[in-house]
This record gives structure tokens, C-alpha cells and sequence, in this order.
């Protein structure tokens, strides 16, 4: 059996857009599990996440205030079939963040972070897989906004994708 997983960090809904993209509603409704890495800034959409996805595992972010902060951990542990994965929101600067995380985060096969809002695919020297999925709603820097996808098949992570968000 394989598990479809959906991506996201960095959305600041309302505060930076007013809402989340219909494209990413489709691909919450198309996923079995949803990971969001922080920076959600209101309940309103851990609310419309929590109802929408089939699972939802999600951190808070600096950006999130208290009320958030009481719902979510600032780092979240778990296994999406025999995949050991851990979200945080922030993995500090560019520089030795494969290290850090092997450091941080022994045993773990993906790590799912957000906060530059910017997309990242590495793997660290320990072999443990690093993602951020961008933001699909705060570009800043980036071309367009963006979220990943993937599959989950035993302890394997496939067809990772990073999709673009159709203006």
C-alpha cells in the first residue's frame, strides 16, 4: 500500500494571503496525510486543515502566536508507514544543515521543515531525507509559490514532486 502526502509550510493565512489556494484544497482532499511545518498565524486554517484532511500533522512556527503554540508542538514525531518522520519549523541557516539534523534528529528518514520559504531537497550525510516545501501563499523570493508531494511505500519516500502554484 502507498500513502500520498502533501507538503506544506509558511501559508500566514490571512496575514499574507487570504487564503489558501483551490489548487492546494484539491491536493489536501487527494492526500492521505497532510504535513504542515508552522507559520500558520491563525487557527482558522489549523480548524479548515484539521476537518479537510484524512491526517493532519502540523507544528507551530515563530509566526504563530499562543493560541497556535497550545494546539501544536514545535516538533512533531511520526511514522507514516514505516517512514520515521520528523516536522519542525526552523533548521537554522543553509550552512551545515545536513549535519545538524543528523546531529538533532538521529533515526530519523525525512525531515519536513519550512520558515526561508524557500524549497529544499537534500540528504544528509547519515542519509536522513530534508524538505522544505516552500510556501503555496507567501512566495517572497521565489518565482511563484509551492508545495511538494510524494509517496510513502513501506519506509521508502517516492516521486517526491515540487509542484508549483498556478496563479
Amino acid at each position: 500500500m502507498t500513502t500520498r502526502i502533501l507538503l506544506l509550510s509558511d501559508t500566514h493565512v490571512p496575514a499574507r494571503a487570504r487564503a489558501l489556494p483551490e489548487q492546494v484544497w484539491r491536493a489536501v482532499d487527494d492526500a492521505d496525510v497532510v504535513v504542515h511545518a508552522g507559520d500558520w498565524v491563525t487557527v482558522d486554517l489549523l480548524d479548515a486543515l484539521e476537518a479537510r484532511a484524512a491526517r493532519l500533522v502540523g507544528v507551530a512556527g515563530n509566526n504563530d502566536g499562543p493560541d497556535l503554540h497550545g494546539r501544536l508542538p514545535e516538533v512533531a514525531r511520526t511514522t507514516i508507514e514505516d517512514l520515521r518522520v520528523v516536522v519542525v519549523h526552523e533548521t537554522g541557516g543553509k550552512d551545515g544543515r545536513e549535519r545538524r539534523a543528523d546531529a538533532a534528529y538521529p533515526g530519523t528518514d525525512l525531515l519536513v521543515f519550512g520558515h526561508s520559504h524557500i524549497p529544499w531537497d537534500t540528504v544528509s550525510p547519515g542519509g536522513m531525507r530534508l524538505l522544505n516545501p516552500g510556501s503555496p501563499s507567501d512566495r517572497r523570493r521565489q518565482p511563484v509559490g509551492t508545495y511538494l508531494t510524494a509517496t510513502v511505500d513501506a519506509d521508502l519516500l517516492l516521486d517526491v514532486e515540487l509542484v508549483p502554484v498556478e496563479r
